[in-house]
């Protein structure tokens, strides 16, 4: 996942892909103008991007033996009304771009996150709202996506830190949870939905990513999100447990009466973002959850999205790349067959290139096309 490369041209991040030895990317294409500021990444230009250009990607990621899909997290159904608009249209427009490189026939999925919106904050049936306003906005885009041959995949992130520590609740990502993603297919039954998985999320939900799997429609993971969770017991988890997070309250009460409270939004829970393998171990029994998904018949792609504090924290580039190369290594058995002479590992002559594309074009369209 090119987010940990926000500096860094498309060329530089295929060289280190190369050399780190993965099959492709999971490219970021968040809006340049968008207001989210943590973990976002735009590595193709979008704007004007037509079938010319969709072809010589195609033949770009080809020359590199490279396999791709595309992404942008941002919140699709809540936050400010004028944010929120221009969040839906990028995501049209990158299924556009999916589409106009081959989408399902090439394996490009674009990845999303629903969001939530919180004009219900304390009503009965909150929850319920967010799943029909969910269902309103996305049964035009997942339609356009289903005419288009593109299928969009959602990540289960809570997102935790998109609001002040000031409010009780941290669930701004609809899909955070099996019981919402369910629902969700059961409002929009098409196929050109899913999601990609991320076991991490959950092990902070005190959650077994296995039983999720074995709980789960194995046809809608597209993908895997490769990263780690490692659950601490400190203060935090001591005074206000694993389920509620730190509350703010004001700073000389907490003093006095010897309580942490949250430096910042993204410091509510007692977890440490690690990458399997690297610098120590993490609270999930990994070799478990790849047989759980290998048994399923799992044939997506695993995606290293690298947030750990000791690779991307580090904000030391050796390090991040040290950080997907352990990742690698850590997956190689569980994943890749066993060389004679070569122990694990990919053998890049099975590679299939993508598919060439006609050059037709598909008209760029808003959700006003949709009204």
């Amino acid at each position: 996942m090119t987010s940990a490369f926000p500096e860094l041209t498309l060329d530089d991040i295929c060289r280190i892909a190369n050399d780190v030895g993965v099959q492709g990317l999971e490219l970021c294409v968040f809006r340049k103008d968008s207001v989210r500021m943590d973990h976002t990444a735009t590595h193709i230009e979008y704007e004007g991007f037509d079938s010319k250009r969709a072809s010589a990607y195609i033949n770009y990621f080809n020359e590199r033996k490279l396999k791709l899909s595309l992404g942008a997290y941002d919140n699709m159904i809540g936050g400010e009304p004028e944010q929120r608009m221009h969040n839906q249209n990028h995501l049209l427009r990158l299924i556009r771009i999916a589409a106009l490189m081959g989408g399902n026939e090439n394996g490009i999925h674009v990845g999303t996150f629903v969001g939530y919106k919180h004009d219900w904050p304390h009503e009965e049936g909150a929850f319920e709202s967010n799943l029909f306003e969910f269902e309103r906005v996305f049964k035009p885009i997942i339609k356009y996506a289903e005419a288009h041959n593109v299928t969009v995949v959602y990540e289960n992130c809570p997102m935790e830190g998109w609001r002040s520590p000031g409010y009780f609740s941290f669930y701004n990502n609809l899909p955070a949870t099996l019981a919402a993603r369910k629902l969700m297919y059961t409002v929009l039954p098409s196929r050109a939905h899913g999601e990609i998985y991320d076991p991490s999320h959950d092990i902070w939900q005190h959650v077994d990513p296995c039983d999720v799997i074995e709980h789960s429609d194995i046809s809608r993971i597209k993908s895997v999100h490769v990263k780690a969770t490692r659950l601490l017991r400190n203060s935090t988890s001591i005074h206000w447990g694993m389920f509620f997070g730190k509350q703010q309250v004001p700073a000389e009460l907490a003093r006095k009466a010897g309580v942490p409270i949250p430096e910042h939004e993204w410091d509510r829970l007692s977890y440490e973002p690690m990458l399997p393998g690297f610098g120590g171990s993490d609270s999930m029994d990994w070799k478990k959850f790849l047989s759980t998904l290998m048994g399923k018949n799992f044939s997506g792609p695993f995606s290293i999205e690298n947030e750990a504090v000791n690779s991307k924290g580090t904000e030391n580039l050796q390090a991040i790349i040290q950080g997907f190369k352990g990742t690698v290594l850590n997956l190689m058995p569980a994943i890749w067959p066993l060389g004679e002479t070569s122990g694990y590992h990919y053998d890049d002559s099975e590679y299939e290139p993508l598919k060439s594309v006609s050059l037709r074009n598909i008209p760029e369209v808003t959700m006003k096309n949709f009204v």
